[in-house]
């Protein structure tokens, strides 16, 4: 049998076939190729329904049965990408990953993805049997051929993961975990230059359970995650490899997961990445990978394979996948695992992590300057956009308003008037934001999502589920000096039901500020639970349970409401979220989970929202100009870092591919960096 999970649990989606015989199932490959042309359904169904040591047995039967190669027959009559797949399930792991090692190393250019993923992700076991697969196949040493293709500090770690030594132990020392913690601080965040050598010798050799603790005690020790400092200190394929190991050593699974939805997201689809996966965890730890996968990405992976092949290829890949987590609409413990942990690393990364915006200040402003700088930019025949560019989009709305009072100062005109006569487009639509205050912006923002014949239910949400009391309060403000009439009223007039009630909560801007109540969580815990209908107590009063619900999501403080999903999880094993995806509809259930996701981890949540709007055919103009203009000054750097975590490309990459001209331009000086 195939390697067991947490507490003897067998977790791979492959089995041993029971009433196996070899001989039986040789003659029937040996059939299903006889002849013109082959039988690729029984190809499959046989040969993803067998265990990797139950193929072997079936190679050495048909040999001996036949006198031939079952691996070179099927070559021979498959083709393709299910040819790739099928062939690689018929080799041991061990003579599978030296396969792929060796297919990543030889020839022109070198696939360095392929070989950071089996690298950083097997154990030491895994690891010696590959070393001895690779010498046994190619009559080569493996870490003579990598030194041969690799260099750098990126070779240095790849022989250190090679040699399979990492520590087991799982008695770990505090004083050891907080000397590591200090030693990579000091080797990276509080040194001039990086000392890689620690880097290299902690994380490659320490345990899994003792590196975690590290991790933690260096979120402590330094307000950040370990991952942040790895971007900032190390460079190309050495930190990729480092961020790999780290993201192995908190959640294999949650690795592999990330990998394999990267692989089939977007155009096109990344099938050595995919097939070398679904082959090699199938008899290990699919079973989590799956669980992770639907947990993190709101789908299961069988559906999102499904969708991304076709014929007998999609086929074996879905008999590996093992089964569709979204038929039966359930939640798995081991998922629940991975939403706990979730809501505990949010409750450490908000206590630690500042959030930083990138625009800030300009150091020896001149407001009058400015003015004079715009005035001529604008002055006589054309405009000069680039003059307006390189001033607006680097001074802080402070500063702008400013610039604003001084140039009606020295030209009694109006500057917003002024900009707005002489730009056009999505660039006039930039500058404009930013020359509002936040309030003006937000107020403005709303007011047209709820004007015309239809409403934008998407940007009231937005922006009602993100602000923070003091904001919505400026928001409602600014909503009446402009327009004569409340925000209030004007949800009231423009929704309807629970969500106008929902919206109507947000806008008075009435949340608690203070801080978790253990006592109380439980209970508002229960609350939500059974109003998601996943608690065994009933309540005679439907309204009053939805009127708390809605209370507890719309006024209990941030840390509080941490603790309630905690609790939640505890006491259903289901994380909040997926359970008001499941449980409601609608622009209801939009508003929740913008609550939920809000509270989770709100640069996420926008780094989210921007990369659909520029992803596929189409920009969605209005959405990047909104976030990239009202996060500018608060979260922008902590947005840029989690869309570089999610979706493995810079913000300020995408902005560039996407967009153009002038409007780029000012895009890019508020984005601030390219990562």
């Amino acid at each position: 049998m195939a390697p067991t999970g947490k507490a003897g649990i067998y977790r791979g989606s492959v089995k041993d076939f029971p009433d196996f015989n070899a001989e039986q199932d040789a003659e029937a490959l040996y059939n299903a190729m006889k002849g013109f042309g082959s039988d690729k359904e029984a190809i499959l169904d046989l040969i993803t329904s067998r265990s990797n040591r139950q193929r072997v047995e079936i190679c050495q039967a048909y040999k001996s049965l036949y006198g031939k190669d079952l691996i070179a027959d099927l070559k021979y009559e498959l083709t393709g990408k299910f040819e790739r797949l099928i062939v690689g399930l018929m080799r041991p792991p061990p003579y599978h990953d030296a396969k792929e090692i060796k297919d990543a190393i030889q020839g022109a250019g070198t696939d360095e993805k392929c070989l950071i993923e089996i690298m950083a992700s097997r154990t030491n076991r895994q690891m010696h049997a590959l070393l001895a697969a690779y010498r046994d196949a190619y009559e080569k040493e493996l870490e003579g051929d990598i030194l041969g293709d690799t260099s750098g500090h990126f070779r240095k770690m790849l022989v250190v993961l090679l040699q399979g030594t990492r520590e087991e132990d799982d008695v770990v020392s505090e004083d050891l975990v907080e000397q590591d913690a200090k030693d990579l601080l000091d080797a990276g965040e509080a040194k001039w230059g990086t000392d890689e050598a620690q880097f290299i010798y902690i994380l490659g050799h320490r345990s899994k359970q003792h590196l975690r603790l590290v991790f933690d005690e260096y979120l402590k020790i330094s307000g950040k995650p370990i991952e942040y400092s790895i971007r900032a200190e190390l460079s190309g394929d050495f930190e990729k490899l480092m961020l790999a190991v780290v993201k192995c050593i908190r959640s294999t699974a949650e690795y592999f997961a990330e990998r394999l939805y990267k692989a089939m997201q977007g155009l096109g689809t990344k099938d050595n990445t995919l097939i070398r996966i679904m082959v090699s965890r199938s008899e290990i730890d699919m079973l989590d990978i799956r669980e992770v996968f639907r947990t993190k990405y709101e789908k299961s992976l069988y559906s999102m394979i499904k969708e991304d092949t076709s014929g007998e290829y999609k086929k074996a890949l879905l008999k590996l996948c093992g089964g569709d987590d979204d038929a039966a609409g359930e939640f798995f413990p081991e998922a629940a695992q991975v939403a706990y942990r979730m809501w505990e690393l949010s409750a450490v990364a908000v206590a630690k992590v500042e959030l930083k915006g990138t625009v800030r200040p300009a150091t020896n402003f001149n407001a009058d300057g400015d003015a004079q700088v715009l005035r001529k930019a604008m002055k006589g025949l054309g405009t000069d956009e680039d003059a307006i560019i390189s001033v607006v989009p680097y001074r802080s709305n402070e500063q702008r308003q400013q610039i604003i009072q001084a140039y009606k100062s020295h030209y009694g005109r109006d500057l917003l008037a002024d900009l707005k006569s002489e730009l056009s487009g999505s660039l006039a639509k930039v500058i404009l934001a930013l020359m509002m205050t936040p309030a003006q912006y937000d107020a403005k923002q709303l007011k047209k999502a709820m004007e015309g014949a239809g409403t934008d239910e998407s940007i009231l949400i937005e922006i009602l589920a993100t602000r923070n009391n003091r904001e919505i309060q400026a928001i409602n403000e600014a909503y009446a000096a402009v327009y004569q009439k409340s925000l209030e009223d004007a949800l009231s007039s423009d929704t309807s039901g629970h969500f106008k009630r929902i919206l109507v909560s947000l806008a008075l801007g009435n949340r608690d500020e203070g801080a978790e109540d253990l006592t109380q969580a439980h209970e508002d815990a229960k609350v939500v639970a059974e109003n998601l209908k996943l608690a065994d107590v009933s309540s005679g009063n439907t309204d009053s349970l939805e009127t708390r619900f809605l209370s507890i999501l719309c006024t209990r403080s941030y840390p509080h409401l941490r603790k309630v999903f905690q609790e939640f999880v505890k006491m259903t094993n289901h994380d909040v979220e997926h359970a008001i995806r499941k449980r409601m509809s609608g622009d209801v259930r939009d508003a929740f989970v913008a609550i939920v996701r809000s509270i989770k981890n709100r640069p996420a949540f926008f780094a989210d929202k921007l990369y659909k709007s520029m992803k596929g055919i189409g920009t969605d103009d209005r959405t990047l100009i909104r976030i990239i203009v009202s996060r500018s000054e608060s979260d922008l750097l902590n947005i840029r870092q989690e869309f570089i975590d999610l979706h493995e490309k810079s913000l300020h990459q995408m902005i560039e591919k996407d967009t153009s001209g002038d409007y780029r331009k000012a895009l890019l000086a508020i984005c601030g960096g390219q990562d």
